[in-house]
């Protein structure tokens, strides 16, 4: 995952290719901004990646934090498409203007209604579905912060998922996990009380359910680390565990 330099300014991405405040995507992946229709008929605006190659790659649905569509979600987008896969980022406030248009995210997001995110991210993995780039039968989500939670409530609604990446959030209602078809894997950190105090019941649901759930804790690492990168060791690592299990269960 290329880093990212935070400071009170523009967010700086760099890569082996560019520094630039513009987030210029390197020069093996095609990036665009796109609009999908979800079933209600609402338009949805997204940031959409696809890598450089000859035959249909698997693809994977981003779903962001509660900071709504930033810079960084579209930095991992991107991250994905390197790696072989065709990736969305929904703007899950598409129906109240975007993220752009909201000065304060966290409480819109916040207040986003759950049967409407399942909409909105349907209408994702449909429209990733009926792009010719793609592998339609090897799609799988990946969420961070509120959007980790997401990615496994949403795993409780798609059983199409191929995978799913739950990185530091929370988990869905325990009763629901018996409707998971995807393998889960868990991204948390080691200073995350408030997201780890619950995993043993997390681990014990999914396991009488008959579920596939691995999941690691990184030392040293707090919640939202992969963003923070506050142990950049910790992070990669994370990353490369990410990927290795994508290409398991997805093809590369």
């Amino acid at each position: 995952m290329r880093r990212t330099l935070l400071s009170s300014g523009p967010v700086l991405a760099v890569s082996f290719l560019a520094l630039s405040a513009s987030r210029v995507p390197p020069v093996d992946i095609h990036a665009e901004w796109v609009k999908y229709a979800n079933r209600a008929g609402d338009s949805v605006t997204a940031y959409l990646a696809y890598p450089e190659r000859p035959d249909p790659a698997p693809a994977m649905i981003v779903i962001h934090e509660i900071f709504g569509l930033s810079d960084w979600i579209r930095e991992v987008t991107e991250d994905l498409a390197e790696a072989g896969y065709v990736a969305i980022a929904p703007d899950l406030l598409s129906r109240r203007g975007g993220t752009a248009a909201q000065e304060d995210a966290r409480r819109a997001i916040s207040g986003l209604p759950p049967d409407s995110i399942t909409v909105d991210l349907d209408g994702a993995f449909e429209y990733l579905r009926s792009l010719k780039a793609v592998r339609g039968d090897a799609i799988g989500v990946i969420g961070f912060c509120w959007g980790g939670g997401q990615s496994f409530r949403y795993a409780t609604n798609n059983p199409r998922l191929r995978a799913a990446v739950v990185c530091y959030g929370p988990a869905p209602d325990l009763a629901t996990v018996g409707r998971i078809s995807a393998p889960v894997l868990g991204v948390y950190a080691e200073n995350d009380a408030r997201i780890n105090a619950n995993l043993p019941d997390v681990e014990r649901a999914m396991r009488e359910a008959g579920k596939t759930f691995r999941h690691t804790i990184y030392p040293g690492t707090g919640h939202g680390f992969l963003r923070t990168r506050n142990q950049p060791s910790q992070a990669d690592r994370a990353w490369q565990d990410i990927l290795a299990f994508l290409k398991e269960r997805l093809g590369g």
